[in-house]
Order: C-alpha cells, then structure tokens, then sequence
C-alpha cells in the first residue's frame, strides 16, 4: 500500500511531548516567538499524529530555513485590511501560516456568537501546514469548519487540456460534529500533491500510478518529469478523463483565497507563502446543533453500514483512519517518516537542542 510507505517502523516510536519541545526549542532559538513557536510546533506534530508526513515535522527544517533566510517572519501580528465582523481580510506579513490560522480560528470563536458565519481570508501568510490540523480543533466546539488555500508563488497543476504548470494543488479541507468522531476531509483538487513528488523525487522513487503530465503531455508516474525543462505538471484530480471536475475546483480555491484577499499570481509574487480562506460556521444559527447532529449521526451510520463486497472491509468515512492512528500515536508514541529526523538532526546541532529519545515498542 502507498500510504504504508508513509510510516516508519513501527517498533520505533517519539514521545508526543518531546516532539512538541524540541520544534518549540529550534524554532525559538532561530528566532520565532516563544508563544508563535508553541502553535507551530503543535500544529506540525498534529499533522503526523494525523498520518500527512509531508505536512508535518517534514517541514520543520524548510522553517528553520526560512527563519534564518528572513523570509518568514518570527515575530509580530497581521494587519487588519478590512474588519465587517463576519468578513475579515487579514495581511498575513509571511508570519508562520500555523500561527496565523489559530489566530484566525480564536478570531471566529470571539464573534461567532453574534454571527453564525464568520469568514476570514488572509493574503501574504507564509505556508500553512496540513490544513486536517486544524480542523478537530474547531468540531471539538461542535462548530463547522471549512478552508482552503494557494500559493501564489508556485505552479504545479496544470488547466485541464493544457501543458504548462499554472496554479498549486489547491487543497480543500473540512470538518463537521456528529454524536461521535468528528468526519475531517483534507484534499487536494489534484492527483498528488507536492510535498508527496518532492519526497519521492529525493528518493529516486515514483508514483503508485501516472499522475503526472510530461512536457509533452504523455501520462508518467515519475516525479522527475515535473523538475525537466521545460517541467512537467500533477495532474488535476480525476486525471485524464475526469480532470476537468478537479480544475474546476481548483481555480474556485483560487478565487477564495487570492482573489478574496485581493494578493495573488496576478501580482506576480515569488516568495514561498500562501492565501487563504478559513469559513467557521455554527449549526445553532441555523437549525439549531440537536437537528445538526441527528442529521450528521444519521449519515455516518448509513455509510458506515454500506453493504460491500465479500471479503471487503467495511466503508470507512473521511478522517476516520487519520483520528485512530492519531489516539493510537498519543498512546504508544508517534512513529515518522525515516527521512524527517535525519533531516532535523543538523539543525539540532546547529542550534544546540537535544534530540528526543527513540523509544522501542
């Protein structure tokens, strides 16, 4: 299985809390804020609890790098564009995209008593991480969360038809309350994203199936065709049949998130960031969280209950697979992919922090 390829060895395994500490620890001491870098650690290690290894401590070193660099900033508060209480633009000054959602989510959470739907946009964040990190956070208030995002500054997708490489994987994510789990959905309205090619691509590996476009247009499972000259794309999410459904859902994520914010490929941007569009809504102001969640109850159970084929496992919903390897990682210790600690390591030295204790299970 693809994902499988995804975890470490099962019998080795970091403590929840030492994770936490030691990106809290580099960060800081390359310069973020210590409260800035306490969101962020959380919100990377929540992201390998939930099994999006490309989105988790996989990115603590980018960080680093881009602390040091100076172009992501490690201190300070968005500007505030425009403020309509529901509707909110946020100038994001390339301050760690984790940090700026959280900042965004307790803005909601302050005003979604008067107004059931609260929406913020942000332009000019710096990258976001796995967008699924956020999402519990907000069910856990028996809330409705709703986000997505682009990066103007990169093109990796395709429009359906053509060649060259023109906008981001563009992932949609969401969650909603039911009696029991949250349902948490995290896609990208392409095939693959780019933090799986990058991967693979350094391990000299390719993809479980042709996902990828060439410069000539032919279907490939190499990642190296997206790095050639001129590059290859990732395919819009359906493929070569059915591609046109993922692009058209991914120029409407970049109307949410550039062209709300007003920031985007139109400004001809290049540094490494990201706009966003983050919607909180509360069923009370509408039907009222009873009906909500009888409803959503009602749903889960019947696809849960799905009849399936003999020998078949049975119907999973979204995010369900992600919440047990997340409990079952906080109990017994979180396992990551064997590239991501190798990679941290010359930080850690550089900056003088302990690395955290493998421990055997």
């Amino acid at each position: 299985m693809f994902w499988g390829r995804m975890m470490e060895s099962k019998d080795k395994a970091y403590r929840y809390d030492d994770l936490l500490r030691l990106a809290a620890e580099l960060l800081g001491k390359a310069g973020m804020d210590v409260d800035i870098a306490a969101v962020v650690a959380e919100v990377l290690v929540e992201g390998d609890l939930l099994g999006h290894t490309t989105h988790g401590l996989a990115l603590l070193p980018a960080y680093l790098q881009e602390l040091e660099q100076g172009t992501m900033m490690g201190r300070g508060v968005p500007e505030v564009i425009a403020d309509r209480r529901s509707a909110v633009t946020l100038d994001g000054r390339y301050l760690p995209g984790p940090w700026l959602i959280h900042w965004a989510i307790d803005l909601a959470f302050e005003r979604i008593g008067k107004h059931p739907v609260v929406t913020v946009v942000v332009r000019r964040s710096h990258h976001t991480a796995a967008l699924a990190a956020f999402a519990k956070r907000v069910t856990d208030r028996g809330y409705i969360f709703l986000m997505t995002c682009s990066d103007p500054s990169v093109r990796s997708i395709a429009p359906f038809g053509g060649l060259e490489p023109l906008y981001t994987p563009n992932p949609i994510a969401a969650g909603f309350p039911t009696e029991g789990d949250p349902v948490i959905i995290d896609i990208s309205t392409s095939c693959t994203a780019n933090g799986v090619t990058n991967r693979l691509y350094g391990e000299g590996a390719h993809l479980p199936n042709p996902w990828l476009l060439d410069n000539r247009g032919d279907p490939s499972d190499d990642p190296a065709v997206l790095f050639a000259d001129p590059p290859g794309s990732i395919l819009a999410l359906g493929g070569t049949d059915l591609g046109y459904k993922g692009y058209a859902l991914g120029i409407l994520v970049e109307a949410m998130t550039a062209a709300l914010a007003g920031s985007g490929r139109a400004d001809g941007i290049e540094r490494w960031g990201a706009s966003v569009f983050l919607q909180i809504i509360d069923p009370q102001g509408f039907s009222g969280n009873k009906a909500f969640t009888r409803e959503t109850e009602w749903l889960t159970k019947a696809c849960r209950g799905s009849r399936v084929r003999p020998d078949d496992p049975a119907v999973r919903l979204p995010g369900e697979r992600a919440l047990k390897l997340r409990s079952d990682q906080l109990a017994h210790g979180v396992r990551l992919y064997p590239s991501i600690m190798p990679l941290i390591e010359p930080w850690a030295e550089k900056l003088n922090v302990s690395l955290p204790i493998v421990e055997d299970k």
